[in-house]
């Protein structure tokens, strides 16, 4: 295992700042830093801190297995809808129509046309979601039909919608303007972040503060919070140690910290900002009926808290232990025939963030020779969800090792060689798989 201490270089560089006017930039343009940094919060061993974060972990387990019942098991009844010929023919029939309707509305209302599938799903949510939340405020006694509607509203069948919606919200943090143009631009601006957020617990700032001024800066290296090579990515317990740490980004406070370590107040101002309005939407409806606040605000709160620290935990699951900073290693490509907004190509968008998600995949072809230098993993017929499953959840290397694509031919045991040297946790000068700053060791 690589030892933390062989690369302590990078106690002395941090990665230059990355602002709107820099999107389309590589990433990794280094610049001396003037000082050791503190660890982030969750690498601390303060017990008050580690308990609350366990226990927020625990409940994240406990909403995302009751959304994900209501989620997986309404599938089968809509594959069972979907066989029944006549109502297939209409559904494709009115979709087809409401297509052709998007796309003349994408011309008048959006900056680039091409990104009529996101608006296709924020009218969806918009006119699903927010009539059920309204409906229930009127009502105030909660309604579990109400809220079961809700929640397959919110996250769509085996979380399909959810899916979507973190594409949408995460391609939306790097376009300082949002999706709409002119006058659209000024009365929805970033809409999703800054309004639909709200309904799944995504407090205002942090995808385009957070993702584009830290995640992108950092690249999943050591100062990242997301960063988690000093775990074993195959280990459902190891999972859950991250998922009690991650509370802390989801809840913007983490972020906050390595804004103020490094005097960055503008940040720190946005998310304090941000943070306050969460804390003011979710305590109104708290005080009106704390049962409301509880379903409508907390559980998307612990649902979002999982479903990030998931993603997070597979879209840079694969670091090399001889160089953890290395984007083009540790950052994975999935290429699925389900590809919302090319979402899996993640390592192209990392390359180039300020990219249209149109142009990722022919990117992605002129990375390829790079990739191949660093090693990089690509996966097919998977999402960043069947990824966990197999990786981390039920553990089926076999699979994975039949998905991997290799740069060049590997016989199964080589590749399930291969995966198990690049989930592995590394190690410190000290002996443990814990996290230590270099600058520290």
């Amino acid at each position: 295992m690589q030892d933390f201490g062989e690369y302590a270089s990078w106690a002395n560089w941090t990665v230059g700042e990355v602002t709107d006017a820099t999107l389309g930039v590589e990433s990794t343009a280094a610049s001396p830093a003037a000082a050791p940094l503190p660890t982030p919060l969750l690498r601390e061993r303060n017990l008050a801190v580690q308990f609350v974060a366990v226990v927020m972990a625990a409940a994240s387990t406990v909403a995302i297995a009751l959304v994900g019942t209501l989620s997986i098991g309404c599938h089968a009844a809509v594959m069972l809808v979907a066989k029944i010929g006549p109502l297939r023919t209409l559904y494709e029939a009115l979709s087809g129509a409401y297509d052709r309707l998007l796309d003349q509305l994408a011309q008048k209302v959006l900056r680039d046309p091409r990104d009529t599938p996101a608006l296709r799903l924020m009218i969806a949510i918009t006119f699903s979601v927010l009539p059920i939340f309204l409906v229930q405020l009127v009502l105030k006694k909660p309604s579990l039909l109400l809220v079961a509607v809700f929640y397959l509203s919110l996250y769509g069948i085996r979380f399909q919608r959810f899916v979507r919606i973190f594409s949408v919200k995460h391609l939306e943090a790097h376009r300082p303007q949002g999706y709409f143009s002119g006058i659209y631009g000024k009365i929805f601006g970033r809409y999703v972040e800054f309004f639909l957020g709200y309904l799944y617990g995504n407090i205002p700032e942090l995808d385009r503060t957070v993702h584009v001024r830290l995640h992108h800066r950092e690249n999943s290296g050591f100062e990242d919070n997301r960063f988690h090579a000093e775990y074993d990515r195959t280990s459902r317990l190891d999972f859950f140690r991250y998922l009690s740490g991650n509370v802390w980004t989801v809840l913007g406070i983490e972020p906050y910290l390595y804004f103020k370590a490094r005097g960055d107040e503008a940040n720190c101002r946005r998310l304090l900002w941000g943070m306050g309005r969460y804390v003011i939407f979710f305590t109104a409806l708290s005080i009106y009926e704390w049962r409301i606040g509880l379903l409508f605000a907390l559980v998307p709160l612990l649902c979002i808290n999982f479903i990030t620290a998931m993603i997070a935990w597979v879209q840079h699951a694969f670091y090399d232990t001889r160089s953890p900073n290395d984007y083009f290693a540790n950052t994975v490509t999935l290429c699925d025939e389900v590809n919302f907004m090319n979402e899996g190509y993640h390592l192209a968008h990392h390359h180039r963030c300020g990219l249209h998600w149109t142009e990722l995949p022919a990117h992605h072809e002129r990375l390829r020779d790079k990739m191949r230098a660093s090693g990089s993993l690509i996966f097919r017929d998977l999402d960043f969800i069947g990824l966990f499953l197999e990786l981390t959840l039920i553990r089926r290397m076999d699979v994975l090792a039949e998905k991997l694509v290799p740069w060049e031919p590997l016989t199964h045991e080589e590749r399930l060689a291969l995966l198990a040297k690049r989930t592995k946790p590394a190690t410190n000068r000290l002996g443990t798989t814990r996290a230590v700053h270099p600058a520290l060791i």
